[in-house]
């Protein structure tokens, strides 16, 4: 059994001396771990590096084994970030969310390819893909089942003027309709509707609210797992952004 394809570095945990077990996330075969002999040497840890995107190969003798894995380094991602802690923040959470959420060798293309559209992008400054990255979990929870439902208002219908979302059905509601329960109801940010400019941080926070509400939830409290510790830092790291500029004016 082997296989060839383009694959983003989830994590990486030292086997040994020197091997590594390796995490990556493909378009064909989902997430998927292989053992890369070597990987935590000088030489290879940096192939390694969560958020990397690498051309990995995968051999075993049978398909359910761990299998060998080598791999050819194609975009630092990692490196990159290094410079940016917002960027690392992002890095470090979206590959969090991607090992933990996503089943072991089950496909799920769109969570792939959005992950991959983020990396590629980090260079451009990471504040202005904290919108995508909310729009990435939001397409992960539809990906496992769990679904915002954003189209229209649920106690109206309308499809104006939506500013919020139940908690408890993750559908969206008006602004008049929603209006006496304001206190109950999670924000909802423009650019998860497709209204796109004007986003600052306050928004970027309440999108991570709405989606870490529904995976807490739904996803790893089914599991009875916390979340994990790179998304909480990003949130914290958005909110300590949106207070400093809150100070500054």
């Amino acid at each position: 059994m082997e296989w060839q394809a383009p694959a983003v570095v989830l994590d990486a945990r030292p086997l040994g001396e020197s091997g590594a077990v390796v995490s990556l996330l493909t378009e064909a075969h989902g997430r998927h771990a292989g053992l890369a002999k070597g990987g935590a040497s000088r030489a290879q840890a940096p192939v390694w590096q969560r958020g990397n995107l690498v051309e990995a190969r995968w051999v075993a003798r049978l398909a359910d084994q761990l299998g060998a894995l080598t791999g050819e380094l194609v975009h630092p991602a990692a490196a990159l970030a290094m410079q940016d802690p917002l960027a690392l923040a992002l890095l470090s959470s979206a590959c969090a969310m991607a090992e933990s959420a996503l089943p072991e060798r089950q496909p799920h293309p769109r969570c792939f390819h959005g992950l991959v559209s983020l990396i590629a992008r980090l260079g451009e400054g990471a504040a202005p893909l904290l919108p995508d990255y909310v729009r990435w979990e939001a397409d992960l929870l539809a990906e496992l089942g769990y679904g915002l439902d954003l189209a229209r208002c649920a106690v109206t219908g309308a499809t104006e003027d939506l500013v919020w979302v139940s908690p408890r059905t993750g559908r969206a509601v008006s602004a008049a309709a929603g209006a006496p329960w304001r206190d109950r109801l999670l924000p909802l940010p423009r650019y998860l509707l497709g209204q796109w400019g004007g986003a600052g941080p306050a928004d970027w926070l309440a999108g991570l609210r709405l989606t870490g509400h529904f995976l807490a939830r739904d996803l790893f409290g089914e599991r009875h797992e916390a979340m994990p510790q790179a998304r909480g830092m990003l949130a914290d790291r958005v909110a300590a952004l949106g207070a400093g500029l809150r100070q500054a004016t």
